[in-house]
């Protein structure tokens, strides 16, 4: 999940009880604040093919990285399909820096498993509706400054075993909510926090900063340089 907004920790049961208590409603706004550079999805061919804020397809640049686009089932913390498709995409810069890593990983015996990648700007806002006022507000990014996810610049992942295909023993589960997600936290067994350091490493040689409270979640660098984006997954070409 973007946890961009959090300043405080619930339980991952807490928080499913909010959204789930509530609709997940259209966007009643039609984007975010007026400062900020923002592509519609009626602009959604106005991206060349050269341009770096173009959205390109992870597994088509390389086909060796898995999916597990919670967000496209019912297995993440709101119990709700928020996707259409179960597809990843990233910001060119972002995407090629992915594949590097990839790269990096599958020559230690491991692949990258994605968790989520571009969020169009629509699910946010949803996301946002759907939250009741109060603490759990800040588990969910401000639609009205959008959010990293938005700018194809923020990906969820976890590794895999090559040999075995099966994903590595990481301190938590995705989208955990305690402390144990923390990238400080030193009760993980030795195991866990050896691969949680790898994935780091990986990603950091690339451009990418990890969200302090969650080990799966990497921002690239120049971010703010990007555009929200709420195009479709299906307009993406």
């Amino acid at each position: 999940m973007a946890g961009e907004g959090r300043g405080i920790i619930l339980s991952r049961r807490e928080v499913a009880l909010g959204l789930s208590a509530l609709p997940l409603v259209g966007c009643a706004a039609t984007g975010p604040d007026a400062d900020v550079q923002f592509i519609p999805a009626h602009k959604a061919a106005a991206l060349k093919p050269h341009d770096p804020q173009r959205l390109l397809e992870l597994i088509k640049l390389d086909p060796t990285i898995r999916l597990d686009m919670r967000y496209a089932t019912t297995n993440n913390f709101t119990g709700r399909v928020l996707y259409d498709e179960a597809r990843a995409f990233l910001a060119t810069p972002a995407a090629l820096a992915v594949v590097r890593a990839s790269k990096a990983a599958q020559a230690d015996g491991f692949g990258l498993t994605i968790y989520d990648a571009y969020r169009p700007w629509r699910i946010t806002k949803k996301l946002w509706d759907a939250t009741p006022v109060g603490p759990k507000k800040e588990y969910v990014a401000n639609p009205k400054r959008g959010s990293k996810h938005n700018r194809g610049c923020a990906v969820d992942l976890t590794l895999h075993d090559l040999q075995t295909g099966q994903l590595v023993e990481m301190p938590t589960g995705f989208d955990d909510f305690s402390d144990k997600a923390h990238r400080d936290y030193r009760g993980a067994t030795a195991v866990a926090s050896a691969h949680r350091a790898r994935l780091a490493g990986y990603l950091e040689a690339e451009g990418f900063v990890g969200l302090s409270n969650e080990w799966w979640h990497f921002d690239f660098t120049g971010w703010a340089q990007f555009p929200v984006m709420d195009i479709p997954f299906n307009k993406i070409r």
